[in-house]
């Protein structure tokens, strides 16, 4: 892997972040406790403002349930739990097409997406729960560098290195200002504590850039920005910073040196959507324009459910317009027996050549690492 110096953002490139998500509970299991990089956090607690501390006298975390479905998410999505995460939770396992292994700093997500992906992986209430014990969280990328298939020993990727993905299972900007582990791994990562070859890389839809574009990050973690059509994101992306303000925050972290990228993501084809996602194309074309020794990549994936995750966001969401309609779709079946509803074939390509094309056309400079 080939890292470039790290260049600290000035301070006329910052800019204030315009969503900011505070905990109105925080608690603290025992175990969670005892761990070094609880002190930090409950720090930035503090800092943030949040005076409902918890600290439990065990590890189970109780009193989420209770009421509606909504009071039931209602409570979960304000709460901050910090835990230990168990052996199972960190070993890394493989994550294509996104990057060779995935390292998990939270589980669960401040912002309320009426698509949001989790709805069918995570039980119980959608508490936001970081994990305490950084240091063995981290541990592994030492011990996995120059392993994995998709970027590792591969043509096409191989100058990123060896790739861990942060944000299967949270939004880690999202978190970032009442936990702090966002910012220890990138400056660890970028210091080379893991290997020279070890990259980390992770999607957000916030803002709040402005203590990472000030790292010396050394050109070891990508920051993607997770965007959409307007009419999407405005509709169904609630809780995270809006479209213009994910634009600057790229732009920013591009101009401090980072390798940045878009997942542009999940596509719909919506009344008007090349439009729409053609505006969105030239916006990113202008949030890059004259960044210097620019590196940026772009991932699209369309929009997709499965029966259990359909169950659960109607839950969260009753009165939701995001269309589920398993007779519009097609089922796509995996090895293990489960099924997915993704669009027809003849939308699928429709949208995947014109996408494509735009793409290459509007900004040239991307590199598409896939479409799915």
């Amino acid at each position: 892997m080939t890292s470039s110096l790290a260049t600290p953002a000035a301070a006329s490139d910052l800019v204030q972040p315009t969503r900011l998500w505070t905990p109105k509970h925080v608690v603290v299991t025992a175990s969670a406790a005892e761990q070094p990089h609880t002190a930090e956090i409950l720090r930035r607690c503090e800092a943030a403002g949040v005076d409902d501390v918890t600290m439990l006298s065990g590890d189970r975390i109780t009193g989420l349930r209770g009421g509606s479905n909504r009071e039931v998410y209602a409570r979960a999505k304000s709460t901050l739990a910090v835990v230990v995460a168990p052996p199972s939770a960190r070993k890394p396992q493989p994550i294509p097409p996104s990057a060779d292994w995935r390292i998990d700093l939270a589980k669960g997500c401040p912002a309320h997406c009426q698509y949001c992906y989790l709805a069918g992986s995570l039980s119980g209430p959608p508490i936001t729960r970081v994990y305490a014990n950084l240091d063995e969280v981290l541990a592994p990328i030492a011990t996995h560098v120059g392993r994995g298939s998709v970027t590792s020993g591969t043509a096409e990727r191989a100058h990123e290195g060896t790739t861990f993905e942060m944000s299967c299972y949270t939004d880690p900007l999202g978190i970032e200002r009442v936990t702090g582990s966002l910012a220890a791994a990138i400056a660890r990562v970028g210091a080379g504590e893991f290997g020279d070859d070890a990259s980390i890389r992770f999607t957000t839809k916030f803002d709040d850039v402005t203590e990472l574009a000030t790292l010396d990050h050394g050109g070891r973690t990508r920051v993607r920005f997770s965007v959409n059509a307007a009419d999407v994101a405005n509709r169904f992306e609630g809780g995270t910073a809006r479209m213009p303000a994910r634009w600057a925050a790229l732009r920013t972290l591009a101009r401090a040196g980072y390798p940045v990228g878009v997942t542009i993501a999940p596509i719909m084809p919506i009344p008007g959507w090349r439009e729409q996602y053609g505006q969105l194309l030239a916006d990113l074309a202008a949030a890059v324009a004259d960044v210097p020794d620019l590196d940026l990549t772009a991932e699209i994936i369309t929009h997709r459910f499965t029966p259990a995750s359909k169950d659960v966001l109607l839950g969260w969401y009753p009165a939701t317009k995001l269309e589920m309609d398993e007779d519009a779709r097609s089922a796509k079946r995996s090895k293990f027996g489960g099924v997915k509803y993704v669009y027809p074939k003849d939308v699928m390509a429709e949208m995947r050549s014109w996408f494509t094309a735009e793409l290459d056309r509007t900004v040239p400079s991307a590199q598409l690492l896939y479409w799915t």
